[in-house]
């Protein structure tokens, strides 16, 4: 079924897509949200809400509905690290239900490094799985066991890569699966060794997989040398190449960093942005998402 949401159709045109990251936080405030990602509003496609990726806090679905309500087109994200597939399916029915019209598959980092060491994973399906069950709602109208869905069910699929994974001939065969099981874009993690994901993007085009789904790579505005140590020593997708943290750190001051971060991140989109098989940039933003113009501007983007 044919996805009447802004972020289809902009995929189904020719035209650069961006794409950006709102990061919620354990707060009850909707307004808070409103004004977060107010400043997106009109300068990218759609907004991500992200789903607990660091720790505990508002619910994807929630800040979600809240960025609808404020006129931004939002993608709701759904982890499997903290669902069975009843739970699963059941949100997304309800998604649906309530307007939703995109939605990111993922895994979910394990628990132990987001926040929650104590509590207990699920992991009852993977992303592609995930993946593949939205696709059932979506063209069969059926949950996974086969039972039959009243109302039409209609979202645009996504799915994460990390580029930076090695060997390459299997980070490019799972993308192939997630691009099989239904995903048509793919938003790929912080990208910051430029040669690292020209190889990747080179490897995932000469497979067709460029053709089949919109490729954004992901760029993140890093506020800080010490960010930039933490993120690579605690998750290790964050390839950060020490030439970044050595000039983050001879920026200077805080503001300096932080400012030098939106420079780094900028330059990196730019890099990138024509690079063949590329449909646009996603920006991550850490939940600092006030920067998030900044590097729009610095990027002419």
């Amino acid at each position: 079924m044919k996805v009447d949401g802004r972020f289809a159709k902009a995929i189904e045109g020719s035209d650069p897509l961006v794409t950006a990251e709102y990061l919620p936080q354990a707060s009850v405030d909707g307004a808070a949200v409103k004004t977060a990602v107010g400043s997106l509003n009109g300068k990218v496609v759609a907004v991500n809400a992200a789903d607990n990726p660091f720790g505990v806090g508002m619910s994807s679905l929630a800040a979600t509905l809240t960025m609808a309500d404020a006129g931004v087109e939002p993608v709701y994200e759904i982890v499997t690290r903290d669902r069975n597939r009843i739970a699963i399916q059941s949100d997304l029915l309800g998604a649906a239900s309530l307007g939703v019209k995109n939605v990111l598959c993922l895994s979910g980092y394990h628990q132990t490094l987001a926040g929650s060491p104590e509590s207990s994973n699920v992991y009852d399906i993977d992303s592609i799985q995930l993946i593949a069950a939205v696709k059932y709602l979506c063209e069969k109208g059926t949950l996974v066991d086969g039972t039959e869905v009243t109302g039409e069910f209609s979202m645009l699929i996504g799915a994460a890569a990390n580029p930076d994974v090695r060997p390459l001939e299997l980070n490019i065969l799972r993308l192939a699966k997630k691009v099989e099981a239904g995903a048509a874009f793919i938003q790929t993690q912080a990208v910051f060794d430029v040669d690292s994901f020209a190889e990747w993007l080179k490897a995932a085009r000469d497979e067709g997989l460029t053709d089949k789904a919109a490729i954004l790579a992901g760029v993140m505005p890093l506020s800080s040398a010490a960010e930039a140590v933490r993120l690579a020593e605690t998750f290790t997708d964050f390839r950060i190449p020490d030439a970044v943290v050595e000039r983050l750190k001879a920026a200077g001051d805080d503001e300096a960093q932080k400012a030098e971060g939106v420079k780094i991140c900028a330059e990196i989109a730019g890099s990138i942005r024509g690079m063949e098989g590329l449909r646009g940039i996603h920006i991550l933003s850490g939940g600092n998402e006030a920067v998030v113009p900044d590097v729009l501007a610095a990027a002419g983007l």
